[in-house]
């Protein structure tokens, strides 16, 4: 034991729990310093803490098998690096690796799309680049409206969260978007009432004056922010709203893949 901190002296148990107190990012660096914080780093007690107090009740809902998993550890990067689906497969649940935050994606068919069930105005298709079957691209509207809701209960708790609406713009057929076509967006709460300011966002590159906000994935998506919710665990309903309704302009090629949640840094 000679050579030990006073930290290493304790209990692998303690120390797992004190490790705890940091983040799961901590605690992998924390294991470059010495054996006795590698072993709490690794152990069960210390990942089973930083995976969510319902993971189970979630992995239960998969609609496909889960790998078999030798550690609450390997499991915990699994989630982070492979979402696994619910709800038909229209949902999508994966970790913040640098957090533990749950992260929730609405695929498409989850969406509130005004005159989305109707083909001459959108298609239903499958892409090789989604992780949904199903995305929505748009064929021609003059009135764009598209809401996700997420129950707030699912949500990680004391979190602040980012909704992004993940989409494409098709290179072939897109008209309508372009840098003098704002999209107005918010978050509201089931009250109606606003939780964050309604403001305008830009799908292609904005005007001059407007710094740039859509951004590329790395997945063969891009994305754009909507709007932020502090989740205070008061069991709410949340809703995020894409809205161009006034210009009177058509507007075609968008193919949207869902809305995403993700922990705000």
């Amino acid at each position: 034991m000679e050579g030990l901190t006073e930290l290493e002296r304790l209990p692998e148990e303690c120390m797992a729990h004190v490790l705890w107190l940091t983040s799961p990012k901590d605690a992998c660096r924390s294991a470059l310093v010495s054996t006795a914080f590698r072993s709490a780093a690794q152990s069960e007690t210390l990942w089973e803490r930083f995976l969510p107090h319902d993971y189970r009740q979630i992995i239960s809902r998969s609609v496909s098998p889960i790998v078999p998993f030798s550690s609450k550890r390997e499991l915990y990067f699994r989630l982070c690096d492979n979402p696994i689906f619910l709800d038909d497969g229209n949902l999508s649940f994966s970790l913040d690796k640098l957090s533990g935050k749950k992260c929730w994606m609405l695929g498409a068919r989850l969406l509130d799309i005004t005159w989305g069930d109707t083909p001459q105005y959108w298609e239903w298709n499958s892409l090789p680049e989604s992780r949904f079957s199903e995305v929505a691209e748009l064929i021609l509207v003059w009135w764009l409206e598209i809401k996700g809701y997420i129950d707030t209960k699912i949500l990680s708790p004391r979190t602040t969260y980012a909704a992004y609406l993940v989409y494409q713009l098709s290179e072939e057929s897109n008209w309508g978007f372009h840098e003098e076509m704002p999209i107005t967006v918010r978050v509201a709460n089931e009250q109606n009432q606003v939780v964050a300011d309604e403001h305008d966002v830009f799908l292609v590159d904005p005007p001059q004056d407007v710094p740039p906000q859509a951004r590329s994935r790395g997945d063969g998506w891009m994305e754009i922010e909507l709007g932020q919710v502090f989740n205070q665990q008061d069991n709410a309903t949340v809703e995020f709203r894409l809205r161009e309704t006034e210009s009177g302009v058509p507007k075609g090629g968008l193919i949207v893949e869902g809305i995403e949640l993700r922990p705000k840094y």
